[in-house]
């Protein structure tokens, strides 16, 4: 739902209307949209919920898609996209694999269903790989474009702090695969790097600042992206009409404890996300550039350690201008089925920041077409 009516659906809430008015960017002016409220619990989903970890979330959304060939047959044999954000560098590299690997099975008649036609894979500001992304929340901390957040003094702490308690326990998440280790390298991790970086007063009261964690040009309590919608699912009729059968909720504790509870939030998706640009889907990789939780420091890497035939082509390549309208609203490279993009002047959730630079990336990477100015 935040998807839906803070970023990319065909209506949302602007200046501080409480009902919601039509998008000109929506992605459905370029294709038919289907939003998911996944895991169990999450948004208006509602049942018995078995999902522990993304690996276990990608069978219950290829059930889902196969429902919905069987209600709507008209869709089977149309090209289709996953566009996910946040955890979706977990959920979107592995759902695309597994629809890959189940297209493969259903090819070779061991299993029953329709191909899902995976043609693109779109995900902006990811949490892809831990490793990768801890040591980025340090870097991006002193030397993002809009303020410093630590002094170079704290900038060495923190990356010895990463190195001596959070790169070792990830490290033998990946190695054991156990959850015991997985959950432990996870709270090793955010006790010595996000979370005092994310408090208010990390600098231990010498220069205390106070920052949103999607918007580090704006306060804790930011308003934007606004919460209206929300009050809007919650209203009596709304829930009638549209059929829904529990309460909304945005981001509730269950599902995360139970993603918790084998450390899923420290295990690396970039294998997965390798197999599906070498499996020839249109991949792009973006963040707007204001974001701290899922920064683009930590974005370009993750891309960049993507194993396919063009990475090294890939790594090599300088960030180019992208421009939308002859304006240039961010900096990319591509190479194959790979992009990287960069979005000035964005938070975390890119198409509220920047409608029109997101539209058109999900038209080119919906339409099979590379990165490209316009």
């Amino acid at each position: 739902m935040i998807g839906l009516f803070q970023e990319n659906g065909p209506c949302h809430f602007t200046g501080g209307a409480s009902t919601p008015s039509l998008n000109p960017n929506s992605f459905n002016e370029f294709a038919n949209m289907l939003y998911i409220d996944q895991p169990i619990g999450t948004g208006f989903s509602y049942g018995d919920d078995e999902v522990t970890s993304t690996v276990t979330a990608a069978p219950y959304v290829w059930t889902l898609i196969q429902a919905f060939y069987t209600q709507f047959p008209q869709y089977e044999n149309r090209n289709f996209g996953i566009f996910t954000e946040s955890y979706g560098g977990h959920y979107g590299p592995e759902f695309a694999d597994y629809f890959e690997s189940q297209n493969a099975a259903v090819s070779s008649g061991s299993v029953t269903g329709e191909q899902i036609k995976l043609i693109a894979l779109g995900i902006n500001n990811g949490w892809f790989d831990a490793t990768l992304q801890e040591k980025a929340y340090v870097d991006f901390s002193y030397s993002n474009s809009y303020k410093p957040l630590i002094t170079a003094a704290q900038h060495t702490s923190y990356l010895s702090a990463y190195s001596s308690n959070c790169a070792p326990a990830l490290a033998k998440c990946h190695s054991s695969g156990s959850n015991a280790d997985c959950t432990a390298s996870d709270n090793a991790c955010y006790n010595a790097i996000e979370g005092p970086l994310s408090a208010s007063k990390a600098n231990g009261g010498d220069a205390a600042y106070d920052f949103d964690v999607y918007d580090i040009r704006a306060p804790s309590n930011d308003p934007n992206p606004p919460e209206t919608y929300a009050t809007y699912l919650a209203n009596a009729a709304v829930v009638k009409a549209i059929g829904a059968k529990s309460t909304y909720t945005e981001c509730p504790n269950g599902p995360y404890q139970k993603f918790a509870s084998t450390g899923d939030n420290s295990r690396s998706f970039l294998s997965e996300l390798s197999d599906v640009v070498k499996s020839g889907v249109q991949t792009v990789v973006w963040a707007g550039d204001a974001d701290w939780i899922c920064n683009w420091f930590g974005g370009q890497a993750a891309a960049e350690a993507v194993v396919y035939d063009g990475q090294s082509a890939f790594q090599a390549q300088s960030l180019a201008p992208y421009n939308v309208a002859g304006k240039q609203g961010g900096t990319f490279k591509q190479q194959g089925k790979l992009g990287f993009l960069r979005v000035f002047g964005a938070g975390h959730e890119v198409p509220f920041y920047t409608p029109e630079l997101a539209l058109q990336v999900f038209r080119q990477t919906m339409s099979q077409a590379p990165l490209s100015s316009t």
